[in-house]
């Protein structure tokens, strides 16, 4: 492998802060979102006593594992020493670190108090996994700061694959401690199921690097800078498999579920009669997300095209939030199962206490306060690319691996 040059993000001026202003002003509108919830209460959005877990935390909890996703390019140069994967790597920690922070400010701000932060900071309930992500969110971002020391420092070089080996099982703690939010809830029946850890897990694989990847097609195709064939496979390969397993976890989960009588319901619910949720579910998080992106992956003439192979990246993005929105609002609308073997005679608004499917539906300033999470993200990586060293000149065969057209890309 050639020397790998990093260079700033050279984009023509007039580009760049015309992007920078789309950013800041999505950044804005979810700002004045969070504050005009905040001011108004939560009666402003569409959340009951039983979804208390809204469209803010689908953004939330998607960005948070793709930060913990995004991570993994550089993990697979670091950790498993495969050296084609290493001028991706100081992209991968930047954009591990801007998707973090813009999932936990959209988590801060959709709390209902958010002048409350300081008291879950510092009293601690270690029942709780919440208590425990407390120090897995910030410890990731303090290790993978650390790490992207070690790849720009020449005198912390020799610690880098340390560090990136820390980094990389920090974060397949933090995204176990994600996933297991909802699998250590026994009070709802489409929970409590230890496989969501490591499904959580694979999906973070796969949404963390189909963001990298359209961002790292985007700064590359603005600036001119090329990305050869042998890297186009290696990443659309790693993509394919990804969604694959998102698949498999997926079909063992609801089978699991449907073994058991006790979930019939549940999982009725939402593999067939559950309206909005089902047509997620089959639409949403298996076709667009799943089926269409392999579909594209695997055909042997749509995935040598670079618009084809995006697609493929977006789709899996638009099927992530797709699968969010079905674990994480549509288990909640599902009533909750308050005396086992007896009928609950419901008063007040349905789907309060539980007997009827609890109403959601997203209201505008919620769904602002998301996109504004992910313009904080995105607007992080833009001026990070752009005031850093994090892009390298090229990602072409000859200067990744001279060696790459003689054989089969890994």
């Amino acid at each position: 492998m050639k020397r790998i040059v990093y260079r700033e993000w050279l984009v023509q001026p007039q580009r760049y802060w015309g992007l920078l202003a789309i950013l800041a002003a999505l950044v804005a509108v979810g700002g004045l979102s969070a504050l005009y919830m905040e001011h108004e209460g939560h009666w402003v959005t569409g959340m009951t006593n039983s979804v208390v877990w809204g469209t803010p935390h689908v953004f939330a909890v998607f960005l948070i594992i793709a930060a913990s996703g995004a991570l993994n390019v550089a993990s697979i140069g670091t950790v498993f020493d495969k050296k084609a994967y290493k001028p991706l790597a100081r992209l991968s920690g930047l954009l591990a670190v801007a998707l973090l922070i813009g999932g936990l400010l959209v988590l801060v701000l959709d709390l209902g108090r958010p002048d409350r932060l300081l008291v879950a900071m510092t009293t601690y309930n270690f029942s709780s996994i919440f208590a425990w992500n407390i120090f897995l969110y910030s410890g990731f971002a303090a290790i993978v700061i650390g790490y992207l020391w070690t790849m720009a420092e020449r005198k912390g070089n020799h610690l880098q694959k340390p560090v990136g080996t820390f980094a990389f099982l920090w974060r397949l703690a933090l995204t176990t401690g994600t996933g297991s939010i909802f699998g250590f809830l026994v009070g709802r029946e489409a929970y409590d199921a230890a496989i969501l850890a490591p499904m959580f897990v694979v999906m973070s694989f796969a949404y963390g690097l189909a963001v990298y990847m359209l961002v790292l097609f985007y700064t590359f195709d603005a600036d001119g800078r090329p990305i050869g064939p042998a890297m186009l496979k290696r990443l659309r390969n790693l993509l394919g498999l990804f969604v694959a397993a998102i698949l498999y976890f997926t079909l063992v989960y609801h089978l699991t579920k449907l073994y058991g009588a006790k979930h019939s319901d549940i999982e009725a619910f939402i593999l067939i009669n559950g309206g909005l949720y089902s047509a997620m579910f089959w639409v949403g998080w298996i076709l667009i997300g799943g089926l269409l992106p392999l579909g594209i992956i695997y055909h042997p003439e749509l995935n040598q095209q670079r618009d084809w192979i995006t697609t493929a990246c977006a789709l899996v993005i638009v099927g992530g939030f797709a699968a969010m929105y079905v674990i994480i609002v549509g288990s909640q609308a599902y009533p909750q199962e308050m005396f086992p073997g007896h009928n609950v005679i419901q008063f007040g608004a349905p789907g309060d206490v539980g007997g009827r499917i609890a109403p959601y539906s997203p209201s505008l300033p919620e769904i602002l306060l998301g996109i504004g999470g992910v313009g904080i993200a995105l607007l992080i990586t833009a001026v990070g690319v752009r005031v850093l060293q994090f892009l390298p000149e090229s990602l072409a065969d000859r200067d990744v691996d001279p060696h790459a057209s003689a054989r089969p890309a890994a």
